[in-house]
């Protein structure tokens, strides 16, 4: 499964930030645009790996996963 986010990204000051269109708290700052978007692409695999953990904790048990497709 190929997954794809926007990243808004602009040069301010000297530094570089940015953050995700889709995922809320996913932002980052960094010296150069190349390691923004690599620091932008570890926060959000670690944002969407803590929130899967969450929903199924608080899940608890019986529950079922449905795919969902936009």
């Amino acid at each position: 499964m190929h997954n794809e986010y926007t990243a808004v990204i602009k040069k301010e000051d000297k530094w570089w930030i940015g953050w995700s269109e889709e995922i809320p708290g996913v932002n980052c700052q960094e010296s150069s645009r190349e390691e923004l978007l690599e620091s932008l692409q570890i926060t959000l695999k670690e944002v969407l790996e803590f929130n899967k953990k969450d929903a199924l904790s608080a899940a608890g048990s019986g529950f079922q996963e449905e795919k969902i497709t936009l």
